[in-house]
């Protein structure tokens, strides 16, 4: 019988447990997605896990074992609740295999709520948390402007995208 389990791998290791996974036999699945950071001033697209330091290993029970697994470079552990390892349903790992890019098996993580221009904004972290203001227009992938009212001047800032909350109006 076939059965997903969850593994747990060191820090930034996931690619490298993966590839000695593979190289003993086992099948592996390690859902991966594209992320935009800021690298000298530019914007710039990065492969990433989806679930960081996380990895899916499919086990042909009866036929293989787990110990090896255990002690695998780049894997930390296996994922247990007390003293059974954690086995993930099928329809889990086939739901994030068919959310996925056909074609590159990347995921695209995609912000859930896009704020119209002239939404009333709160700020929520950060050097202006708690100030309210105006949503302007996105700036990259990551950042806002919002247009804050300062000691009486409106001024534009740039501020990441998380932080901004749209402003219930009653």
């Amino acid at each position: 019988m076939l059965r997903w389990y969850l593994i747990h791998t060191k820090p930034l290791c996931e690619g490298l447990a993966q590839a000695n996974l593979e190289r003993q036999g086992y099948q592996v699945y390690l859902p991966r997605a594209i992320q935009s950071v800021r690298c000298n001033g530019h914007w710039r697209e990065r492969i990433v896990a989806l679930f960081p330091r996380y990895l899916f290993l499919r086990l042909a029970e009866g036929r293989q074992s787990l110990s090896p697994a255990r002690s695998t470079l780049g894997v930390t552990s296996v994922v247990r609740f007390g003293s059974s390892y954690t086995i993930v349903p099928d329809a889990v790992v086939d739901t994030l295999v068919a959310r996925a890019d056909a074609v590159t098996g990347l995921h695209r993580l995609v912000r859930s709520a896009r704020l119209m221009p002239g939404t009333p904004v709160r700020i929520r972290q950060g050097p202006f948390d708690g100030l309210e203001g105006v949503f302007e227009r996105e700036a990259g992938a990551e950042r806002v402007v919002v247009l804050l009212n300062l000691l009486g001047q409106a001024v534009s800032a740039h501020i990441p995208g998380d932080c901004v909350l749209p402003q219930l109006v009653v």
